[in-house]
């Protein structure tokens, strides 16, 4: 595996060496030189990551945990040793408490499943806020229509920040659960997770947070956080596809029922009965994506050796500069102004709908995200039918955002 240039941590940030280590940033989209500014929707993969998964593929590729000859063996070395790649990055006590899933929302639904329907019932409550991904609001509507149970919303303000005071007096002797958003995917606002932690566990009610923006701005020290549940995505992570995580406290795992049945999540089979599969195994029904665990493993290895704090300055860098240029152009608004954001402009401008918007940029090689972002209800609150969405990542750099600045200006001239 290619490790990215290290010379870049001795002397500061070199965005150019980082780009280096993307190989899709040096092709052009319509003529231009790409401009990628949708990374909250799904980052790019360093080479480390493509060879990494490349090496498996073609060095170590069999069915994992069943086989005794070596391939099988070696499979299983990378795949157990990338779910203690993840532990060791969350700051997790156990390998038994990380189980890989095909992503955040699968993750989601699987405590919605194994953990809420069999304890929910008339009257009780599970507590998210106005600021959620879709994945985690429809796993607990579901989970209400199926016992009864009631969902409660937590407000915004204008700014785009929860309520947190009224956050507090929604929580109450019938909450069950909280599951909250890290980070808003829609506006990049920060949540208090650590406050909200607190709160809920002062009333001991147990937390899942939605980690899946939260990871790549910022990362999650999972025992200093003390939340119950986290799940995250590799390919907002500069990792594969189809692969992710589901953080569980070991002693709810434990109490979980499986969410899936068949091949690896059983010790013993008879038409009796069956005997399940010891943590985390027990949640991981059927061969598992292998490949994508040795992608997020080297995913990870790779934003570590950036470093996560240099990388969190130089998007904050990026967003500062954008929003400040953006403001400038004529008829534009800033969708979340709240005061912690992550690396996430998201905007209108009056007079031409976000999908137009996303149309010229793309025709001037500058790749952003339209539409309601996965967060209707959001788009609710501010009576907006979609904004348009500007991410930002480590591979981004000056001239990324002079692109997009230029092309807003285009967009203007164009339906003036």
């Amino acid at each position: 595996m290619m490790a990215p240039a290290l010379a870049r941590t001795a002397v500061g940030y070199d965005t150019a060496s980082v780009r280096a280590d993307f190989p899709i940033l040096a092709r052009e989209v319509h003529g231009h030189r790409l401009a990628y500014l949708d990374s909250a929707a799904s980052a790019q993969r360093p080479r480390a990551v493509i060879e990494a998964v490349d090496h498996y593929e073609t060095h170590c590729h069999a069915n994992v945990h069943r086989g005794v000859h070596a391939l099988s063996q070696a499979a299983t070395d990378a795949f157990e040793g990338a779910r203690e790649r993840v532990r060791r990055f969350l700051n997790a006590r156990s390998a038994k408490e990380i189980i890989f899933t095909r992503g955040t929302t699968e993750a989601i639904n699987l405590v919605a499943h194994a953990w809420a329907r069999p304890r929910l019932g008339p009257g009780d409550e599970i507590l998210i806020t106005w600021l959620e991904h879709h994945a985690n609001i429809v796993p607990w509507q579901m989970a209400c229509a199926a016992t009864g149970a009631t969902l409660k919303v937590a407000p915004i303000d204008e700014r785009g920040e929860l309520r947190f005071d009224e956050f507090e007096a929604l929580l109450s002797p019938r909450t069950r659960l909280v599951a909250v958003a890290q980070v808003s995917n829609a506006l990049g606002t920060v949540l208090p997770v650590a406050r909200i932690v607190k709160a809920a566990h002062a009333r001991g009610v147990p937390v899942l947070l939605d980690g899946a923006q939260g990871v790549p701005h910022g990362g999650a020290d999972l025992q200093a956080l003390d939340c119950d549940f986290y799940a995250f995505s590799a390919h907002k992570l500069y990792g594969p596809t189809g692969i992710g995580v589901l953080y569980g406290r070991e002693a709810l795992l434990r109490e979980m029922p499986p969410w899936q049945g068949g091949g690896d999540m059983i010790l013993s089979v008879s038409f009796s009965g069956t005997t399940y599969n010891d943590l985390p195994w027990k949640f991981e029904a059927g061969t598992p994506n292998m490949s994508g665990a040795v992608g997020l493993a080297a995913a990870i290895d790779y934003l570590e050796d950036l470093g996560a704090a240099a990388v969190h300055a130089h998007e904050q860098r990026l967003l500062a500069q954008a929003t400040t240029a953006a403001l400038e152009v004529p008829g534009l608004r800033v969708i979340g102004t709240a005061a912690d954001k992550a690396a996430v402009l998201s905007f209108t401008i009056e007079g031409i709908h976000p999908h137009d918007l996303g149309t010229i940029l793309d025709s001037e090689g500058v790749a952003i995200r339209t539409g309601h972002h996965c967060a209707m209800p959001v788009m609710d609150f501010f009576g907006l039918p979609a904004t348009a969405r500007a991410s930002f990542a480590c591979y981004n750099d000056d001239a990324d955002v002079s692109q997009l600045i230029g092309a807003l200006h285009k967009a203007r001239e164009v339906f003036a």
